[in-house]
Protein backbone atom coordinates (compact mmCIF):
# COMPACT_ATOMS: atom_id res chain seq x y z
CA UNK A 1 0.00 0.00 0.00
CA UNK A 2 1.23 3.42 -0.73
CA UNK A 3 2.73 5.49 1.68
CA UNK A 4 0.34 8.62 1.01
CA UNK A 5 -2.47 6.16 1.38
CA UNK A 6 -0.75 5.11 5.24
CA UNK A 7 -0.38 8.57 5.83
CA UNK A 8 -4.07 9.64 5.01
CA UNK A 9 -5.51 6.94 7.10
CA UNK A 10 -3.59 7.53 10.12
CA UNK A 11 -4.29 11.06 9.90
CA UNK A 12 -8.21 10.67 9.40
CA UNK A 13 -8.25 8.10 12.55
CA UNK A 14 -5.92 10.34 14.36
CA UNK A 15 -8.25 13.69 13.42
CA UNK A 16 -11.37 11.48 14.49
CA UNK A 17 -10.12 10.67 17.78
CA UNK A 18 -8.97 14.38 18.77
CA UNK A 19 -12.74 15.23 17.99
CA UNK A 20 -13.77 12.17 19.72
CA UNK A 21 -11.75 13.29 22.90
CA UNK A 22 -11.08 16.42 22.57
CA UNK A 23 -14.04 17.93 21.09
CA UNK A 24 -14.47 19.85 17.49
CA UNK A 25 -14.05 23.36 18.83
CA UNK A 26 -10.55 22.19 20.12
CA UNK A 27 -7.38 23.24 18.55
CA UNK A 28 -5.66 19.92 18.15
CA UNK A 29 -8.52 18.84 16.22
CA UNK A 30 -8.48 21.40 14.10
CA UNK A 31 -4.74 20.83 13.59
CA UNK A 32 -5.75 17.34 13.23
CA UNK A 33 -8.00 17.93 10.80
CA UNK A 34 -5.98 20.22 8.76
CA UNK A 35 -3.18 17.35 8.77
CA UNK A 36 -5.74 15.08 7.07
CA UNK A 37 -7.43 17.26 4.50
CA UNK A 38 -3.83 17.87 3.12
CA UNK A 39 -3.07 13.99 3.45
CA UNK A 40 -5.87 13.22 1.32
CA UNK A 41 -5.17 15.99 -1.06
CA UNK A 42 -1.57 14.50 -1.57
CA UNK A 43 -2.65 11.22 -2.04
CA UNK A 44 -5.38 12.72 -4.61
CA UNK A 45 -2.54 14.36 -6.14
CA UNK A 46 -0.47 11.00 -6.50
CA UNK A 47 -3.39 9.80 -8.67
CA UNK A 48 -5.07 7.66 -5.66
CA UNK A 49 -9.09 8.22 -5.09
CA UNK A 50 -11.46 8.13 -2.51
CA UNK A 51 -12.22 4.49 -2.91
CA UNK A 52 -7.95 4.02 -2.42
CA UNK A 53 -8.41 5.70 1.28
CA UNK A 54 -11.72 4.04 2.05
CA UNK A 55 -12.71 0.70 0.05
CA UNK A 56 -16.01 -0.38 -0.16
CA UNK A 57 -17.35 -2.59 2.90
CA UNK A 58 -19.52 -5.77 2.42
CA UNK A 59 -19.57 -6.31 5.90
CA UNK A 60 -22.04 -3.79 6.38
CA UNK A 61 -25.52 -3.63 5.97
CA UNK A 62 -27.07 -0.54 4.34
CA UNK A 63 -30.44 -0.66 6.20
CA UNK A 64 -32.30 -1.84 3.12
Amino acid sequence: MSHRINAARTAQHLAGRAATVCGLAHPLTHVLLAAAATAAAQAWEAGHRVTDLHPVRTDRNTGG
